[in-house]
């Protein structure tokens, strides 16, 4: 790193998961050459993204939807493997294959104006100074735990998906799972074949998909996304508008009684959880599978946010910065979606910097004697 001030690149992409990956491959694509004309800076500490942390019962095989990342397919694995397992090995080989160079474990604490039109982000790693960023934090870093009256008095374990260690440690245990996503009834069932009791309890009465999922419908869920995201408010995500595709799985878990849902509790006790009609439930642990927030916390000195909390974004660009571009955000904030926001956010970020007379023209290389290697480019894409 440059000691004497920030070390100047055309592009900085914050995070490695699904999206950052995929934003990176697009760059190098255009001709962009890793930390010359873009850095990629990730917090965690090996590859893999989010998926490295997920718990280990998760398996590759219980996977819902995972789209490969552009250019290079996720062929053999053996579905009964971790899925943090398969898909960190498969994100370590694609960074690999195509030279991505990621800077890890890097912490980027701010991004804040700089001078001459540049973004200055801020790491544990030094400064660096780019004419155009590409947030691709993604969420898990950003667990949403609701409030209850009474939650600090809870004389049982509280835990959220992102702290989940699998069913084992919870054998004998009454167990509520609150949460009506993938997450939560993964986390249910599973639990359900261990533990003592289970109760679940969501906000709203969960909606379950049968029969196919066509591109009409998946069109329909992401446009609904779009819409808030547009609208500047905080997005939703995708699987809460398309609902839960029911598996044979669940099917077994409804025939059970294992799926049968309980409206969300008015008060947490020292030993469980109350309803405003006299109900109640001993529990010993609460298992809050209830989402993640957008980790865009960073961005907070460049005032994306919108005063309905969210940052409006068209396309992949932020509306009040057409420097700042969200992969992996709202609509995008799937496997696939990333894929296709990373091509769409290269391609606006090479016209941004290709514009006469913005103030950071210049393309891949332009601030170098040399422009990249083209034939380079080509034999590792």
């Amino acid at each position: 790193m440059n000691k004497t001030g920030p070390r100047e690149v055309e592009v900085v992409v914050v995070g490695a998961g699904q999206a950052g990956l995929s934003s990176a491959y697009h760059l190098r694509r255009a001709g962009y050459e890793p930390d010359r004309d873009f850095v990629v800076l990730d917090h965690s500490p090996r590859p893999g993204g989010a998926w490295q942390f997920r718990w280990p019962s998760l398996t590759y095989g219980k996977v819902h939807g995972m789209h490969a990342l552009p250019g290079r397919e996720l062929t053999g694995a053996d579905d009964s493997l971790p899925s943090s397992e398969v898909i960190g090995a498969y994100f370590a080989e694609y960074e690999d294959a195509f030279g991505l160079r990621v800077h890890r474990p890097v912490e980027v604490s701010a991004v804040r104006e700089g001078p001459r039109g540049r973004l200055w982000v801020e790491s544990s790693e030094g400064m660096w100074a780019a004419r155009a960023l590409i947030n691709a934090t993604g969420t898990w870093d950003r667990p949403f735990w609701p409030r209850y009256p009474g939650q600090e008095t809870f004389r049982g374990r509280q835990l959220h998906t992102a702290d989940y260690p699998g069913p084992l440690e919870f054998a004998g245990q009454r167990v509520v799972v609150v949460g009506g996503g993938t997450s939560g009834v993964q986390h249910l069932m599973e639990i359900a074949e261990v533990a003592a009791e289970t109760t679940w309890v969501t906000r709203r009465p969960p909606l379950f998909r049968e029969g196919p999922f066509d591109a009409a419908r998946g069109r329909e869920a992401v446009a609904r996304v779009e819409e808030r995201v547009r609208r500047g408010l905080p997005p939703q995500s995708v699987v809460s508008v398309t609902g839960l595709p029911m598996t044979a799985a669940m099917e077994r878990a409804r025939a059970t009684g294992v799926l049968e849902r309980l409206p969300m509790f008015d008060r947490i006790t020292p030993a469980g959880v109350t309803w405003a009609d006299g109900r109640g439930v001993d529990a010993d642990v609460i298992v809050w599978a209830t989402g993640f927030r957008a980790a865009i916390d960073h961005l907070a000195p460049l005032r994306l946010r919108e005063s309905g909390g969210g940052i409006r974004v068209e396309g992949t660009r932020a509306a009040r910065d057409p420097r700042v571009h969200l992969v992996g955000y709202g609509p995008s904030a799937s496997t696939i979606g990333a894929n296709r926001a990373g091509r769409e956010a290269v391609r606006e970020i090479r016209t941004l910097l290709t514009e006469p007379g913005d103030g950071i023209t210049g393309g891949p290389g332009s601030h170098h004697v040399d422009s990249p290697s083209q034939h380079a480019v080509a034999a590792a894409v």
